[in-house]
């Protein structure tokens, strides 16, 4: 995908996505989801992939200041008369072996993201994908029992879509075809979510999208509404 240090380009555009049938036979096309569809949002979309990928270290590296360091504290030389520069202690930053002067102290500041903005960023993802036509569908997925089935339906989406090598592969899958996963799973460069966790981050890092037909037919396929269900439950 492109770069996201484009500046603020925003535009709509016509989300026309191909569908296929299990065994990789074009079978026409269909909208994305009025939710999911948003401006292409380039600088909101890179502060939420920063987000996302700043949480997944812990960040918790720690160096040691020159009062943390294990060394003497005695003065090294006479402050006159030697002919060089007036030192202190050995545990000083510019010694080897002395402390660090503003290194990491262990704490880590959490980024987050407001709801509207992940689930805005993720329509944005989406939207994206599907401009650079790297966003399909898929019609009957729970029918593929075996991991050959699922590795021939990528090899003929590759041939269709003239791909000059197999690019990676992700697959959203709906609730109902989770057992599937363990059959994608067993193919190199192929991932598998459930497309009711899908975030913008791994929209981004996709490659070509595959999304499950029964996802977006499911009553509770957009996240937002799934949202606004489990607050109306809660009250």
């Amino acid at each position: 995908m492109r770069s996201l240090q484009a500046h603020g380009e925003r535009r709509i555009i016509m989300v026309k996505l191909t569908i296929y049938s299990a065994k990789g036979i074009r079978k026409g096309s269909t909208n994305l989801p009025n939710n999911f569809v948003e401006k292409i949002n380039l600088p909101l979309l890179a502060q939420a992939v920063r987000v996302y990928e700043d949480r997944q270290h812990p960040g918790l590296a720690k160096a040691k200041t020159r009062g943390e360091v294990t060394a003497s504290t005695r003065k090294i030389y006479r402050q006159k008369g030697t002919g060089g520069a007036r030192h202190g202690s050995i545990s000083a930053p510019i010694f080897v072996g002395g402390g660090v002067a503003h290194g990491p102290k262990g704490v880590k500041r959490v980024l987050s993201l407001p709801k509207k903005i992940k689930d805005k960023a993720l329509g944005v993802a989406l939207s994206l994908k599907a401009s650079e036509g790297q966003l399909l569908v898929v019609d009957g997925l729970d029918s593929l029992k075996k991991t050959k089935e699922v590795s021939n339906l990528i090899n003929e989406i590759s041939k269709k879509e003239s791909l000059v090598r197999t690019p990676k592969f992700t697959f959203a899958i709906s609730g109902k075809n989770k057992n599937i996963n363990k059959v994608i799973n067993n193919i190199n460069g192929a991932r598998v979510f459930l497309f009711g966790n899908l975030n913008a981050y791994q929209v981004y890092q996709s490659g070509l999208l595959v999304i499950d037909k029964e996802a977006f037919e499911s009553k509770n396929t957009g996240k937002r509404k799934d949202s606004q269900k489990k607050r109306k439950v809660k009250k």
